[in-house]
């Protein structure tokens, strides 16, 4: 594991620093006091203090996103974090993606940024699987953005956040006063024409504004800027980007095949997400 990341990572049960050890082919985290984490032979290690109180995306959601982001459907966002990132500062030492999945866009910041080295935490398994091979210079946890994060005070220059939970609190805390917060959300045209069609989650008209209330007793929004595409999909596409959301949960398979069936192809489909750059208070 990169010893940059490692040196930024704190043990969850009791907040002292981290060093990694091994013993013939294993792998671990271990601290002062003994508490000791393994590195799974998937190259991410887990940072959970107990159990969480859910597992996060499923295999299929994260098979489902890998194939959509691999297609190159959603490099506009990863774009636009990475130029957002290249305008922070000069020194990149910790990018942190809190709710990483399968760590693309932290890869595309990475690829941008060739100083940085890159923190993608996530509470999935099978997310931080394909997280920890996304670049060279990506670290992988198994961390619940709910709990206090494994991370150091101020080790991070740049968090990322993209359609992820958020927890102000300690995001401020792992933040550096002169980093900044990236946070993606959709906004409210974002695949605007399968929301009826196929029965999909509809996004709030006010997301944004409660986002940035949310974070407001941590951060000052700096600036905001909405990111468009219009994608054509074939049939199949459109289910594998149902399949990689959250109406995943929420829809039948049988009548979600017959719906898209009925669309027709090719599919126009409106991406547009919210990028929000936002400075530590």
């Amino acid at each position: 594991m990169d010893p940059c990341v490692v040196g930024r990572l704190r043990c969850p049960v009791c907040g002292e620093p981290l060093t990694e050890v091994s013993t013939g082919a294993s792998h671990a985290l271990r601290c002062p006091r003994r508490h000791s984490f393994d590195v799974a032979r998937h190259g991410y290690v887990n940072l959970l203090a107990g159990r969480a109180p859910h597992g996060g995306d499923t295999a299929e959601m994260v098979a489902a996103r890998a194939d959509f982001l691999a297609a190159g459907h959603y490099d506009l966002i990863s774009a636009a974090l990475a130029d957002a990132a290249g305008g922070i500062g000069d020194t990149y030492p910790l990018v942190v993606d809190a709710g990483a999945g399968t760590g693309r866009h932290l890869a595309a910041v990475l690829a941008a940024l060739p100083e940085a080295a890159g923190l993608a935490l996530d509470v999935s398994k099978p997310a931080l699987r394909r997280a920890a091979r996304a670049h060279p210079r990506v670290t992988a946890a198994l961390a619940d953005t709910w709990q206090r994060l494994p991370v150091a005070d101020a080790a991070a220059t740049v968090l990322l956040n993209v359609f992820a939970p958020r927890n102000g609190a300690e995001f401020r805390r792992i933040l550096d006063p002169a980093g900044r917060l990236l946070v993606v959300i959709p906004a409210a045209d974002h695949l605007t024409e399968l929301v009826d069609a196929l029965g999909l989650l509809r996004v709030d008209p006010a997301k944004a504004d409660r986002v940035t209330g949310s974070l407001g007793g941590h951060f000052t929004e700096e600036s905001a800027a909405v990111h468009r595409r219009e994608l054509t999909l074939a049939g199949t596409e459109v289910a594998t980007l149902v399949g990689m959301g959250p109406s995943a949960w929420h829809t039948d398979p049988a009548g979600l095949a017959a719906r898209i069936t009925a669309l027709g192809e090719p599919v126009r489909v409106t991406v547009a997400v919210r990028l929000g750059v936002y400075r530590p208070k």
